[in-house]
């Protein structure tokens, strides 16, 4: 948004909290962002507030933004179909637009809730499809990220610090296990390098027998994920919008996902679903392994990486359903259709206000 010209008030790493225990711990400092999001807003007197994913902090902003009378569009669904569906009743009172980004959501909303969602699909495909290096090949990738061709696995850790804190000593556990290759940790743009290598560095501490050479065994690359998923042989993936977007690009995947004890518990019990990954819920079938918190040991990731690294036919089903999922998605166009769907129901809305 900031390179498209606009205003950046406050950026979103300021604020990503995932966990239960992580939200109490940080609730000072959530509520601040809040009132002043919310001072920010009068202060700007917009003709619409458009709100995009983050329900923890956007049915706030929603429910204030409706009660001073400003248009609310809320554009990516929150995923009340996984959990605490009850928050439907706010979108119906306090959204005037929903616009969703996965197609099963059209009769979800509309069968449930009696929400007419629009869907001009997912927008992970332009970005993808968009990428400068897309089809870059391995050799100029390893040239401008200063590596030396490999054989790569990518590690994708994910966008929190909490996840972040539970995944990476796992995901550098498994390092050693496989010395004949090199891990490339994407990080995410959310989060300091400085955060990667202090968990790096506490590892290397509690293991001084197997420590882990960053630049040697694995190497940290920022702002090129799509890259890193493009040009290794198999990817260890946190769940959320990276395995959608490695299933996309097409790599084979082993999906891991960990948080507070209390935090996973209180998850346990609330969230009704038979996957955590998009993809396997896209299609609701098991198209790759998810190793969630007790079963997400450095011995099981393993044991799934070597299925990945060397059952070809396991591998090539699993592509097959990638392909599957990119079909279901739509083509590409969907931000740009999602802005020209916005303009007409914001027009729509001013002329029913005037007449």
């Amino acid at each position: 948004m900031q390179e498209a010209g606009g205003t950046l008030v406050r950026h979103y790493k300021d604020t990503a909290i995932m966990g239960f225990l992580e939200v109490v711990q940080n609730l000072n400092k959530i509520l601040n962002n809040i009132a002043f999001c919310k001072e920010d807003i009068l202060e700007w007197q917009p003709d619409i507030v458009i709100l995009i994913d983050y329900p923890g902090f956007n049915f706030r902003i929603a429910k204030f933004a409706h009660n001073k009378g400003f248009k609310v569009f809320y554009y990516i669904a929150p995923k009340i179909w996984a959990w605490k569906e009850s928050r439907g009743k706010q979108l119906k009172r306090y959204v005037d637009r929903l616009f969703i980004i996965f197609p099963f959501e059209i009769d979800y909303f509309k069968k449930k809730w009696n929400i007419d969602a629009i869907y001009r699909g997912n927008p992970l495909l332009d970005s993808i499809d968009n990428y400068p290096f897309i089809n870059e090949s391995k050799e100029d990738f390893c040239k401008r990220s200063g590596l030396v061709p490999d054989r790569f696995i990518a590690l994708l850790a994910g966008s929190r610090k909490g996840e972040i804190a539970y995944l990476l000593p796992r995901m550098l556990d498994v390092i050693k296990r496989y010395p004949g290759y090199k891990f490339l940790l994407a990080i995410a743009p959310s989060v300091q390098p400085e955060f990667y290598t202090s968990i790096i560095d506490k590892y290397n501490v509690k293991n001084p027998a197997g420590k882990i050479a960053v630049g040697k065994d694995m190497f940290i690359l920022e702002g090129k994920t799509y890259s890193v998923l493009k040009h290794s042989e198999a990817a260890i993936i946190s769940s959320g919008t990276a395995s959608l977007e490695a299933a996309i690009i097409g790599i084979p995947q082993v999906v891991c996902y960990g948080s507070s004890e209390i935090t996973y518990q209180i998850a346990k019990h609330l969230v009704k679903l038979h996957y955590i990954s998009l993809a396997n819920l896209i299609l609701d079938k098991q198209i790759f392994i998810e190793l969630i918190q007790h079963t997400c040991t450095p011995k099981l990731i393993s044991k799934e990486l070597y299925m990945l690294l060397n059952d070809k036919f396991y591998v090539e089903k699993m592509k097959k359903d990638y392909a599957e999922v990119r079909r279901v998605l739509g083509g590409g166009g969907a931000s740009k259709a999602v802005a020209e769907a916005i303009i007409e129901e914001y027009s729509g809305l001013a002329k029913s206000h005037i007449v």
